[in-house]
Formats: C-alpha cells, sequence, structure tokens
C-alpha cells in the first residue's frame, strides 16, 4: 500500500474520501490554531516595544533589593532575581513534598477507616471526608491560619509539649540537631547504609517472586537500614550530631528549628483538603475488589490485616493509583494559594519579582514552566509505578 492509497480510497471523489477528510480537517485546525499564537505574540511583542520593553530573561541576573523571610538557602537583598525563583521553588517543593507524604498516610488511614465494621469509626470516617470536600481551599488556609496558629499562645506564654517542642503564635519550635566533626563520616556510612539496603530490597523482591511467597520487604529493608544507621553512629568516636532544643530567651526563642505559623497552616491546610480526596480515591478502590477475593483469603486462615495488605491492597492500586496522580498535580498547584497567607512559596516570590522588574511577561511564562515542570516529574514517577502494578493480560 502506497502512500496515496493509504490516506485516499480509490474510486471515491477527493470530497467525500472520510480518511481524506480526517486529515485535511486536522491540518486546517493546526494551521488556524498556529496563526492564532502567532497573532497574539505578535501582538504582545508590538505592545512591549511601544513601551520600551524587550523580551528576554537578562533581567534574572540583576539584584532584587528585597527580602524573603522564609528561605531553604541563603538569599538577601544582594541577591538576584534568579536567586529569588530558587528560594521560591525550593519553598513550594518542600510544602508539596511534605504534604505529598502526609496526605497519603492521612488518606489510606481515613479511607481504610471508612469501610470499617465499626459504626462509630466509619461516621467519623465520613463526616471528614464530605466535610473536607464541600470546603473551599482557601477558605481552609485562612482559617487555619488566623483561627489556629495565630491563636497559640505569645512567646513569652510558650506552651512546651512532647519533651521541648514550643508552640507560639510566631510558630513551632522542635528540637533539631547540630552537626559535629563527625558528622561527614556518618553521611558516608548512611550512603553504604542505602545501597547495602537497596540490595537487601531486590534480593527479597526476587525471592518472592520465584518463592511466590510475599516476605515483609519494606519492613525487613527498614530494619536493616535502621540498624546499619544505629551501628555506625554508636561506632563513631563522637556523635555526629547534637541535639538542640528550643528555648524562649525574652521576647525571641533560641535553639532548634522553628517552623513558621505561614509554613505550618500551609502544609497542614493542603494536607487535610488533599486527605479527604485520597481517602475517598482509597475506599472506591477497596470496594472494587470482588468480595471472593476477600472470601478466598479468608478461607486459607489470613486475619484481617493480612487480606488487606497481601489480597485487596494490591488489587485496589490498580484503581487507585490514576486518580491519585491528579490529586497529587492538583496539591502542588494549590500550594499557590500560599500568597493568601504570607508564605514565600513560587507564586509569591514571582509576584515580588513582577512588581520590582516590571517583567510581567517572562515572570509569568517562567513560573507556569516551573510548575508545568513539577507537574511532568510527578506524573512521570505515577504513571511509571502505574506500569510497574498494572495487570498483564495474556
Amino acid at each position: 500500500m502506497n502512500l496515496k492509497t493509504r490516506f485516499i480510497q480509490p474510486g471515491i471523489p477527493i470530497w467525500r474520501d472520510i480518511r481524506f477528510l480526517r486529515i485535511f480537517s486536522q491540518v486546517i485546525f493546526l494551521i488556524l490554531l498556529l496563526s492564532l499564537l502567532g497573532y497574539l505574540t505578535n501582538n504582545m511583542l508590538a505592545a512591549m516595544r511601544q513601551v520600551g520593553l524587550g523580551l528576554g530573561f537578562s533581567f534574572l541576573k540583576l539584584t532584587s533589593g528585597f527580602d524573603i523571610g522564609e528561605h531553604l538557602i541563603s538569599f538577601d537583598r544582594s541577591s538576584t532575581y534568579l536567586r529569588a525563583f530558587q528560594v521560591g521553588l525550593l519553598n513550594t517543593a518542600l510544602v508539596s513534598f511534605l504534604g505529598i507524604i502526609l496526605s497519603t498516610i492521612i488518606g489510606v488511614l481515613v479511607g481504610v477507616s471508612r469501610l470499617s465494621r465499626n459504626l462509630l469509626i466509619q461516621i467519623l470516617a465520613r463526616a471528614y471526608i464530605e466535610f473536607l470536600r464541600n470546603i473551599p481551599l482557601l477558605v481552609l488556609l485562612i482559617f487555619v491560619y488566623t483561627g489556629i496558629f495565630l491563636k497559640l499562645p505569645r512567646i513569652n506564654q510558650a506552651a512546651s509539649v512532647l519533651g521541648g517542642v514550643l508552640l507560639t503564635n510566631r510558630g513551632i519550635a522542635i528540637p533539631w540537631g547540630i552537626p559535629t566533626s563527625t558528622y561527614s563520616a556518618f553521611l558516608f556510612i548512611l550512603a553504604f547504609d542505602f545501597i547495602v539496603s537497596s540490595l537487601v530490597a531486590v534480593y527479597l523482591i526476587r525471592l518472592g517472586r520465584r518463592t511466590g511467597r510475599a516476605p515483609l520487604t519494606w519492613l525487613w529493608t527498614l530494619l536493616i537500614f535502621l540498624f546499619i544507621a544505629l551501628l555506625g553512629w554508636f561506632l563513631l568516636p563522637g556523635s555526629p550530631m547534637i541535639l538542640e532544643k528550643p528555648a524562649v530567651q525574652g521576647l525571641r526563642i533560641a535553639g532548634g528549628r522553628q517552623l513558621t505559623p505561614e509554613f505550618m497552616a500551609l502544609l497542614a491546610g493542603l494536607v487535610i483538603y488533599t486527605s479527604a480526596f485520597i481517602a475517598d480515591v482509597v475506599r472506591a478502590g477497596l470496594q472494587s475488589v470482588s468480595k471472593g477475593q476477600v472470601e478466598a483469603a479468608r478461607a486459607i486462615g489470613l486475619n484481617n490485616f493480612q487480606v488487606l495488605r497481601l489480597v485487596v491492597f494490591p488489587q485496589a492500586l490498580r484503581v487507585i493509583i490514576p486518580p491519585l496522580t491528579s490529586h497529587y498535580l492538583n496539591l502542588a498547584k494549590n500550594s499557590s494559594l500560599a500568597v493568601a497567607i504570607g508564605y514565600p512559596d513560587l507564586f509569591s516570590v514571582s509576584g515580588t519579582v513582577l512588581n520590582q522588574s516590571g517583567r510581567a511577561v517572562e515572570v509569568i511564562v517562567l513560573v507556569m514552566a516551573i510548575y508545568l515542570l513539577i507537574s511532568l516529574l510527578t506524573s512521570l514517577f505515577m504513571n511509571w509505578y502505574n506500569s510497574r502494578i498494572r495487570f498483564v493480560e495474556r
């Protein structure tokens, strides 16, 4: 079959050939779309030239001239705009990463509780899901920030909980490790520990596939990792880290690690909001497993926890993972609402950069590209994991 007969049926007029019309309509649509994009781009460039602006990202090398209250890397007024974007990106990545982990844990627990035989637990789980799913996230964030974290005691009345954690309206101060001279050696031990634990995990996975028995792969891997880490900690001549507890000194808190109320409010709001959606996804995934699978598992003597871990949950993951990816993406993008409570995430920092530099188009394009990259990386990982656990039809 040559190229002509592939797209055009012989003996049929070209204006009635369905295969040709499909290709032709797609080409026309693509031409119209590109023409529209070209017109909008030219119009934008013409408007920028009228006000004396050019399109480019050289402004990122200029001095920012503003401060960022919360940063994971060093930053001050003399830093560049590019450095400011890096600070905002790291703040967004930190909230998104912690939010995904915590919301998944809470969502799974609530989703399993939703199917509990205990009526009280089932009602509480359902109320949690229905209540949080029907509240706008922005309203929830503002309530958590102003109604909870800003209402904590003042510094001179700081509440101490859990043996060293201080709760104040300026944030939460937690004990934190201070590196010592043996810290670098301990990092090498952890690197070796990671390699050994990975090899053990690979061996246990292959053993389970060969014997048909499912060993507690992640449990044994975690135990071995912790054992080698603790062994290295005590074999070193000195402790790699010293635990420093926070303490109130006048009108400030010294020592430890301080988590600002803005960070805590954003993280808490995203976690409890997203966990409600994840819980409903988990509930639906568990119910998708046929009752015959559960009855067969109980018939061979498995208890309820073993049925859930070995039979129900592995099959439910094939239903859970695709919608779970969407909720992870929503969490990362919803972190942009941090601007409402003053947390310097990527979107908040980009607004300051826009006001300082006047480069609206470049800043918005850069922010959209970064959020797109975060979403693509998250989707790539989740799609890879989904391909690993999906059913293989024969």
